[in-house]
């Protein structure tokens, strides 16, 4: 019925070009594309799996040789992203064209004031560490794991905060790993804000522990604010576009992760990283122009 009904629509309306960013799901509207006669038709691939979600990586697997025979043109937010879906062959040739997930850099400006009134607003002061994670609450974004490497923190920065952002499916469990292990008094958990770039500039680390990710838009965002990021061995290393910034370290290694966050040290400066990121090529105007020129090029 799905696809029988994107069919219709792709026939009604007649476009020149069918665009999907489902990654393995996006066979069905791409065959339908097909089907309806659209002349171009993309593949976009912004994710990748872990073996761990059985379920639906297994159905993902099985979708994944199909990605390459409905879409008459590739793309994908990074190389990483790219060979998972379309493998490494049509990676590698250059036909797979990477379209950076880009973000408006002026938003996530660092800015002294704004940082005073978010960390007033969580209840720390200039010279407490705050940590912060930001994403829905699921297996993929690890919660849980962070919960665990922060209850060991504690034990050498007693003053130390962690700050979550985001809700999902495993918020219940995060709520009570947070009591089991006595966090309650240094673990704030917001749910879902909308002033996510205002909170970057209260962080001083991001922590970033996924089990896999297409690429980590929260890296390139907190990046923008000058926040350095702990970031699992799971991450994209294209995620890393400031030098020094980001840190890989392995998920099987929780003492690193420690070591690496109580490392952090509150500071009420950071430089400007606005031009690094425009420069790495995630300012949003010229990725949106890029794309533009793509579509009219395609539509020919």
């Amino acid at each position: 019925a799905y696809m029988k009904a994107c069919e219709r629509l792709f026939r009604e309306l007649r476009p020149s070009i069918v665009h999907s960013h489902m990654n393995s799901l996006s066979v069905f509207p791409l065959k339908a594309a097909k089907d309806a006669d659209v002349p171009v038709r993309i593949a976009h691939s912004h994710s990748t799996s872990n073996p761990r979600e059985y379920a639906k990586t297994a159905m993902k697997m099985v979708l994944r040789p199909f990605s390459r025979v409905y879409p008459t043109h590739y793309a994908a937010c990074s190389r990483y992203t790219a060979r998972w879906l379309f493998g490494d062959k049509l990676a590698e040739s250059g036909k797979v064209r990477i379209v950076r997930n880009a973000i408006e850099p002026d938003r996530f400006r660092f800015d002294s004031e704004t940082r005073a009134a978010k960390r007033d607003e969580l209840g720390v002061s200039d010279n407490q560490l705050v940590i912060g994670q930001v994403g829905r609450m699921c297996f993929q974004k690890n919660q849980l794991f962070t919960l665990v490497v922060f209850s060991k923190l504690l034990k050498t920065r007693p003053d130390a905060i962690l700050v979550l952002a985001g809700d999902g499916d495993i918020m219940p469990q995060v709520r009570q790993h947070i009591g089991e292990l006595g966090l309650s008094s240094s673990v704030r958990v917001l749910g879902v804000r909308s002033d996510i770039n205002e909170l970057y500039q209260a962080f001083d680390v991001l922590a970033l522990p996924s089990t896999y990710e297409g690429l980590g838009m929260v890296a390139i965002e907190a990046q923008a604010s000058g926040m350095p990021v702990i970031a699992s061995d799971q991450v994209p290393g294209e995620a890393g576009l400031i030098p020094g910034l980001v840190r890989f370290v392995p998920l099987d290694r929780p003492g690193e992760w420690v070591k690496a966050l109580a490392s952090v040290q509150p500071t009420p400066y950071r430089p400007d990283e606005q031009e690094a990121i425009q420069v790495a090529g995630y300012d949003i105007e010229e990725s949106a122009k890029q794309l533009g020129d793509w579509y009219m090029q395609l539509a020919g």
